[in-house]
């Protein structure tokens, strides 16, 4: 059995739809691509897909992960060019590699973010940045379906900045626009419980009562290993890269060395 897995995203109107939205669109386009998956056992067998910290409906991402079992061997790349013509224009399949290593799930401990705040000053966001950093604690309330929950949304951020000229931002995020607006960018680690970009704007406002006229285009632009030293997000698919190209770089040093 192979497993492959795959980065895609959702750009444009396609932010909005749901995860489980998706999930019938990704089925329906490996059935027109014939890939030949593998199925889970039981009266109710479905495609062995796994899924990896989905981003929240309603915001675009460039970084999300799944994983697939095949029965039979295919080209990574092969695949996922036949995969990203079967689906919609925004949900688009733009990297492949074969599972070489374990633990895909357990790489993605966090997550880089852009928020564009139309509306909004560059120099007046700075400032509600510079208050949410210089706190110890953002306590924030959320809805979820055991009722209201208070938490801590500080302490998961592990970077946020300001970004002072709109020019520089990500041409990949959602939403352009001339008008001027201020550019946040987000580094939040994955916790318990699951500190995301909302919760922050909701923390930005109880500091510095940053509330911006319209809601906030969010987008997802990398998640991976979170690096505590350089503060980076690394690339989750890399480890699978380096371990493909591993025999083959070790077998042209030991055709080097060999004796004549």
């Amino acid at each position: 059995m192979q497993r492959i897995r795959l980065r895609y995203t959702k750009r444009g109107r396609l932010r909005f739809t749901s995860h489980r939205d998706f999930q019938r669109a990704f089925e329906r386009a490996l059935r027109r691509a014939e890939v030949p998956m593998a199925y889970s056992a039981g009266f109710t067998p479905h495609p062995k897909v796994s899924y990896a910290n989905a981003a929240p409906t309603g915001t675009g991402s460039e970084a999300e992960y799944l994983e697939i079992a095949l029965t039979e061997a295919r080209d990574p790349q092969q695949l996922r060019a036949l995969l990203d013509e079967s689906l919609p224009a925004g949900l688009d399949v733009v990297d492949a590699v074969e599972a070489r290593t374990s633990g895909l799930a357990d790489r993605l401990t966090a997550s880089v973010w852009e928020l564009r705040l139309d509306g909004v000053e560059p120099a007046e966001a700075a400032r509600a940045v510079a208050a949410f950093q210089a706190a110890e604690t953002v306590e924030v309330q959320r809805m979820t379906k055991n009722g209201v929950r208070t938490f801590d949304a500080r302490s998961a951020v592990a970077h946020l900045e300001s970004v002072q000229n709109p020019e520089t931002h990500s041409s990949q995020a959602d939403r352009p626009t001339d008008r001027p607006c201020a550019i946040l960018r987000l580094v939040v680690r994955h916790v318990t419980p699951a500190v995301r970009p909302d919760d922050v704007l909701s923390g930005l406002r109880a500091v510095a009562d940053l509330a911006p006229p319209v809601p906030a285009a969010v987008t997802r632009l990398a998640q991976g290993l979170f690096d505590e030293e350089t503060g980076t997000v690394t690339d989750p698919l890399a480890p699978d890269r380096e371990a493909a190209t591993a025999p083959t770089e070790a077998g042209t040093a030991a055709a080097a060395t060999a004796p004549a």
